[in-house]
């Protein structure tokens, strides 16, 4: 009789190319829900999560995301850049595609993105912002997004900042109504947009302390307006269930 063991092999090792591009982790986070304190009924407080980026992308992109790569590399050697200078890494993912700039560069790129008639994104549709609190000399990242009427198609700007000096360029000089947008980021996140014509807070009182929506801003212990009545912050709240 044959010996099934005859058949078994080692199985084969996985080979990765040396330059293939990593996932860049943002966190790792333990259970389902996130929270602590209390006992775990679901079953999934055992659960550890990695929580990783896109990797960079890599030509050929894809159907007309080279031909605006192309293009913006061919715009920039008027400013005496080169596409790879300007940007960080590009990824396409789930079929967008985002630019991960170098601040220093952000206003030549979004100018020839608005100017160049290859190009022609004429509207920024705004700015939103992006907390990491684990990711070391990139905790914030504010993101535009850019459409063209011309040409029906979207692109993705991106910009990281560290949290010991959260500033990134305004493009309020190039887009004149992203003013507002990058009000509400500031207001929010704490990102300063250098050389906003009138950075000041937009949803927030002037003298609000904090940014609501950085990761490490405290839940409840804000007076209730006309109530004078306060929400106690999540680790002070009873339990019920004993």
């Amino acid at each position: 009789m044959t010996d099934p063991q005859e058949f078994q092999s080692e199985p084969a090792a996985l080979v990765v190319p040396p330059d293939a591009p990593t996932l860049p982790v943002v966190d790792v986070r333990s259970g389902m829900f996130g929270a602590s304190g209390t006992g775990d009924t679901s079953g999934f407080g055992g659960l550890v999560r990695t929580v990783e980026m896109p990797a960079p992308s890599v030509r050929p992109f894809g159907g007309w995301f080279d031909e605006v790569a192309d293009e913006m590399d061919l715009a920039l050697k008027d400013d005496g850049l080169s596409l790879d200078q300007a940007v960080e890494a590009v990824v396409v993912d789930r079929g967008e595609i985002t630019f991960h700039l170098r601040a220093e560069h952000l206003l030549a790129f979004v100018t020839r993105l608005r100017d160049e008639p290859a190009l022609r994104f004429e509207i920024c549709t705004g700015v939103s912002g992006v907390h990491y609190p684990n990711q070391t000399g990139r905790e914030f990242h504010a993101v535009w997004h850019f459409l063209s009427i011309t040409h029906n198609r979207r692109v993705r700007v991106e910009v990281s900042a560290p949290a010991s000096h959260p500033h990134v360029p305004s493009i309020v000089s190039v887009y004149p109504g992203d003013d507002w947008h990058e009000r509400e980021t500031f207001d929010m996140f704490g990102i300063v947009f250098d050389d906003h014509p009138g950075l000041t807070r937009i949803l927030m009182p002037d003298d609000w302390v904090g940014f609501p929506q950085r990761k490490d801003y405290p839940l409840g212990g804000i007076p209730v307006e006309y109530k004078g009545a306060t929400i106690p912050p999540p680790d002070e709240r009873r339990s019920y269930s004993s």
